[in-house]
């Protein structure tokens, strides 16, 4: 788990809740089924709106990664490539094309397939960006689901609110219901600004960050074929390819501070 974003939401949501409690109020006035089926059904609909359905299916199946954290495989991915730097130095590179069979990774094995079979390291590095450029564009569509939803919330939160004083105004020869009813209309305002700004928002810098490691770790399998293409000693392939976890430590730090 990653602990970042697991204290967070417990911080947040404890303190609010403390808050509450502490100011002599209680759970139940919050919790009302029918303003959070307004705010999280009218943000839904209109976040499917925006975006085409597969992409907010996507999105919510990036949920996870807000929560797991499932550490960096940037040292791993050049441990291997100053592997395959060591054989290719041996056996040339096309004894690599052995090592295909055993790779997972699309991109790390589309990248090692085409320097096998004998592309220019200009031409295959212009292909692989191309792809990389291609896989970053769909991705970025991932944190704006969750930073439109956080745009919508609030105003859906206001319509909520405005529909139960609408219903209020049906009751004010009962000047208690109508306290009552007031109370209970606000709660769709608390729940469309908690919705944008404890858990939508935060959640889309967190998945920023994640993509941006992916992208690094991308950056590293492509210089490291095209390296090894071209030659490179290994030891100075390993030197060249750290200088990339520099970045990878520095969105490390910046997720841990989140």
């Amino acid at each position: 788990m990653d602990k970042s974003s697991l204290v967070g939401i417990l911080v947040a949501v404890g303190g609010i809740t403390a808050g509450l409690l502490l100011d002599g109020g209680n759970l139940g006035q919050i919790l009302q089924p029918t303003a959070a089926m307004i705010v999280f059904g009218g943000t839904l609909g209109a976040v499917m709106l925006q975006f085409p359905l597969p992409f907010v299916i996507l999105a919510f199946g990036s949920l996870a990664n807000v929560f797991i954290e499932r550490g960096s495989e940037a040292g791993a991915t050049i441990a291997q490539l100053v592997g395959y730097a060591n054989k290719a130095r041996k056996d040339g590179v096309v004894s690599l094309d052995s090592e295909l069979e055993k790779i997972h990774e699309p991109f790390l094995k589309k990248s090692l397939m085409l320097a096998v079979d004998g592309t220019e390291p200009e031409e295959l590095r212009k292909m692989m960006e191309l792809v990389m450029e291609n896989q970053a564009e769909q991705e970025e569509n991932i944190p704006k689901v969750f930073e439109s939803a956080g745009g919508f919330s609030p105003t859906i939160g206001i319509i909520g609110a405005v529909l139960g004083l609408i219903q209020v105004m049906g009751h004010l020869s009962d000047i208690q219901e109508v306290g009552r009813g007031i109370a209970v209309a606000f709660v769709a305002t608390i729940y469309g600004v908690a919705l944008a700004n404890l858990f939508c928002l935060p959640a889309a810098g967190k998945l920023r960050i994640r993509l941006r490691e992916r992208q690094v770790q991308r950056e590293i399998v492509l210089e490291g074929v095209i390296s090894i293409l071209e030659g490179m000693n290994p030891r100075m392939l390993e030197t060249k390819l750290r200088g990339y976890l520099a970045e990878t430590a520095q969105a490390k730090a910046a997720d841990d501070g989140a």
